[in-house]
């Protein structure tokens, strides 16, 4: 074999290990990367579900401060809690469009054409701008 032939395989054995190598690399990457991902949308999914386990203190807490009138000072420091924790309620006030989206009609009462809410029985609330629990409410139809 001469020393031309020898080089030129040697040449290709390297060129085929160097492009082995680059896509064993680009795998490594990807696969970081998606690893990366899961490991965000598990994160992600537990802060869900953990501050999904609140909403019935949060609830409790609403009825308290709506009930006694000296535990007003608390709403303050409930709202800027729920304000850091990205925890927003959904508007579900009387008198404002139906939005299945948003709200969950549990009783209707009427036959109009238009559907507003006529009382909340349980505040919804919005995590991180997407929608937690929908506000469960009665519905009037005028």
């Amino acid at each position: 074999m001469k020393k031309t032939e020898k080089n030129g395989e040697l040449e290709a054995k390297i060129t085929e290990l160097t492009n082995d190598l680059q896509r064993t690399r680009a795998d490594f990457e990807n696969f970081r990367k998606q690893v990366e991902m899961q490991k965000e949308k598990a994160k992600e999914a537990v802060e869900f579900a953990t501050v999904y386990k609140i909403l019935p203190m949060l609830d409790d807490m609403d009825r308290a401060i709506g009930n006694y009138e000296e535990l007003k000072p608390l709403a303050k420091s409930l709202e800027k809690t729920m304000g850091e924790l990205e925890l927003e309620k959904i508007d579900s006030a009387n008198g404002k469009d139906f939005n299945p989206d948003l709200h969950e009609a549990v009783m209707v009462e009427g036959d109009g054409e238009r559907e507003v809410i006529a009382e909340t029985l349980r505040p919804g609330y919005f995590y991180r701008k997407q929608v937690l629990r929908p506000a469960m409410v009665k519905v009037k139809k005028i």
